[in-house]
């Protein structure tokens, strides 16, 4: 199983023959080629050509994050598996209103289900949430019936005001505050903490496109233009609540992640090193987690699963299989 590479420190990222190595100030650490599907790089690190050449060759991602854990851009590789067709495919869906709002309507349907299975979870658990999962019930009685992508995006954007809102509830820590979803800069401790869960989350959703004949540059629910990948976030819609948030309620029930692991500058709130570093463990830890999956034999983690549902898009596109969002059964 290929890994993911986590990059922190400040230092040189280079090639050495055919192999990978990270200098820094703890020394020369290799990078098993074979074995790293992609880079996060959160530190400050220099590179050159030759490295970007033989990642490249190795089909390896390397994704940037700026001081604060935002996610800035990636190095994607010349796209292995790009299929002209398939990007026709994609931009006829997009082009036809009808087909487009099909296909945002199930990313809006997958989020909103699974936004309900959460609350649910905890709801079971003895928290008061029976009146917020009735109105976000209520709200996603009404996505499949809308007409037009601006509509949905504001049904979307309702479900979550209620969502974000049953928080505090699940958390019940006053050091974690929900207070109003605040993003660039996150105003407190918990919209760092889910700022920097959802740019692991489009960075992770973006990876796996790129093992499929996907383009990440047409969306379908999140409009394309010129400035940035779209597709992964429509796809991130629907993990963002099963792995992101059930992330962070594990990191505050077992105080993994106290008000201590942030500082503040000029800019804003930040996660500090100590604190993205354990962020990041616990999300690989739920990526990893597997699961039994209705429709296969096997056992599949997170991570498949995020695939999984880039091939129901892929058959979608071309009219092999209707797509339908994948929804936790927990």
């Amino acid at each position: 199983m290929k890994k993911t590479i986590y990059i922190f420190s400040d230092g040189e990222l280079k090639r050495k023959d055919n192999t990978l190595f990270f200098e820094g100030e703890n020394g020369r650490k290799f990078i098993p080629v074979e074995n790293t599907s992609e880079i996060m790089v959160f530190g400050e690190v220099s590179l050159n050509k030759r490295l970007l050449e033989f990642l490249t060759q190795s089909e390896i991602i390397l994704h940037f994050f700026n001081h604060y854990g935002y996610y800035v851009g990636s190095y994607y590789p010349r796209e292995h598996l790009n299929s002209g067709y398939m990007i026709l495919r994609q931009a006829e869906h997009y082009n036809d209103e009808s087909k487009r709002l099909y296909l945002a309507q199930k990313f809006v349907e997958g989020a909103y289900k699974n936004i309900r299975q959460v609350l649910k979870y905890y709801s079971n658990r003895g928290k008061d949430l029976e009146d917020v999962i009735y109105s976000i019930e209520k709200l996603g009685e009404s996505v499949d019936s809308t007409s037009t992508i601006n509509e949905l995006m504001a049904i979307e954007g309702n479900i979550r005001e209620y969502y974000y809102k049953a928080f505090d509830e699940i958390i019940q820590n006053p050091d974690f505050k929900f207070d109003f979803r605040s993003k660039r800069p996150p105003q407190n401790f918990l919209n760092t903490l889910i700022s920097f869960g959802n740019s692991l989350m489009y960075t992770t959703t973006l990876s796996e496109i790129y093992k499929t004949h996907l383009d990440p540059r047409i969306g379908f629910l999140h409009a394309t233009n010129f400035r940035r990948f779209s597709l992964n976030l429509d796809v991130s819609e629907i993990f963002k609540p099963i792995i992101v948030d059930r992330t962070i309620f594990t990191l505050l029930s077992k105080k993994m992640v106290t008000k201590e692991d942030f500082e503040e500058d000029a800019e804003g709130l930040l996660l500090k090193e100590k604190g993205k570093k354990v962020f990041v463990q616990e999300f690989e830890d739920k990526l990893a987690t597997t699961i039994k999956h209705r429709n296969l034999s096997n056992n599949v983690s997170y991570r498949r699963l995020i695939r999984l549902e880039l091939y129901k898009l892929e058959k979608h596109l071309i009219e092999e299989e209707q797509y339908k969002p994948f929804i936790a059964q927990w």
